[in-house]
């Protein structure tokens, strides 16, 4: 609206900043924009206005120009997209094992049980959590332009992802859940329990993610640059978590003291080997879940020289959570293993050696299988 009269430069708009009228021949700066991932708002971008009334141009393109390179802090610009590759990395990962440890449970009868259809809940809301993430740092953060335009599909893809780290949680919590059941309840109904197990895994999450959805987006403040700022909105899928750990937690602590007690040399019942290794990778992934929210108290200050070795930690602790899963849920699994070689040994029946091996499935716990080493 403004045209070049020859003694300065018109306003303009450049996509990032808006600048404003220049006399010719002089330089204007702003404060670099703060919705790009690595610029450094306390640092200054240029434009410069030529003598004769016109915006410089780069000679390489002929488009016009403004500087934006001295935004950059390239030490910190290179260090961030380190953690990001790590995230990428780690999750691409932990989505190939994940992978791997569904196609085995589904693939064997013998792996059809309550405790394993869990697993595979588990496991498909982590490949879906994978996948989210990977799709992220790729559409999202490694896209300036989104961020700045917050578009419709960056949104529902923010949705989405914070909807699968829900159902995470929540088959977490089914797994403690579960294994309490199991151990000290006993009675109910393998269908009935696989039921409400749904509703919490995947239909409860479907409800929070929704109520945190609405009311972020009537936030003006809070519905921008994709939503990737800090909001105290994020409290309605916080604290859901935190109950869900520490009742997991609670779940695990009574099934160790049942555990310990059929473990007397007194008792009637001792519990299947099975059963306590299953209680045992729980144990193990119940922190490791929780991971992000334990360590967030011990966060050390930005620009602090420990906060790079934390950040680095974080990526990848959090990003191999499901090749954690994996490894201890299937990899590990005492009938994965079983189901494995007795598929080996049927394949290769004349190369490979047999040995005795114990079933510690059902009531046929004390008998023993010829399978391949």
């Amino acid at each position: 609206n403004n045209p070049s009269n020859g003694h300065e430069c018109p306003r303009t708009f450049d996509g990032y900043l808006c600048w404003p009228r220049t006399p010719a021949g002089s330089t204007v700066s702003q404060h670099c924009p703060d919705f790009v991932t690595g610029f450094d708002s306390s640092r200054m971008a240029y434009k410069t206005c030529l003598t004769n009334g016109s915006w410089f141009s780069h000679p390489e393109t002929g488009a016009v120009w403004s500087n934006y390179t001295t935004c950059v802090d390239i030490e910190d610009f290179e260090f961030r997209q380190l953690v990001n590759d790590l995230y990428t990395r780690g999750y691409i990962i932990s989505l190939i094992t994940l992978i791997i440890s569904l196609i085995i449970f589904l693939s064997f009868r013998s792996l059809r049980c309550t405790r394993i259809k869990i697993h595979i809940h588990l496991f498909i809301s982590l490949a879906f959590t994978c996948t989210a993430w990977i799709l992220w740092y790729k559409l999202i953060v490694e896209k300036p332009d989104t961020i700045r335009d917050n578009t419709t599909g960056c949104v529902a893809l923010h949705i989405t992802l914070h909807y699968f780290m829900l159902v995470n949680y929540f088959w977490m919590f089914c797994e403690g859940l579960h294994l309490h059941l199991v151990l000290v309840v006993v009675f109910v109904k393998d269908a009935v329990a696989m039921r409400w197990f749904t509703i919490i895994g995947w239909i409860l999450p479907i409800i929070l993610v929704s109520v945190y959805a609405v009311i972020r987006g009537h936030n003006p403040i809070a519905s921008k640059q994709c939503w990737m700022e800090d909001s105290e909105l994020m409290w309605i899928l916080t604290i859901p978590v935190c109950i869900s750990l520490i009742a997991s937690m609670v779940f695990l602590i009574n099934v160790v003291r049942v555990l310990l007690t059929k473990l007397h040399p007194c008792s009637a019942q001792p519990a299947p080997l099975g059963l306590r290794k299953a209680v045992r990778a729980t144990f193990i992934l119940v922190p490791l879940f929780g991971l992000q929210h334990i360590l967030l108290p011990f966060r050390p200050d930005t620009g602090s020289p420990l906060e790079r070795y934390y950040q680095v930690a974080s990526a990848i602790l959090v990003s191999l959570q499901g090749f954690c899963v994996s490894c201890l849920f299937c990899f590990m699994n005492h009938d994965v293993i079983f189901a494995l070689w007795n598929l080996l040994s049927r394949l290769f029946p004349s190369i490979t050696p047999t040995m005795r091996w114990e079933s510690v499935n059902g009531p046929q716990a004390t008998q023993s299988r010829d399978i391949v080493v």
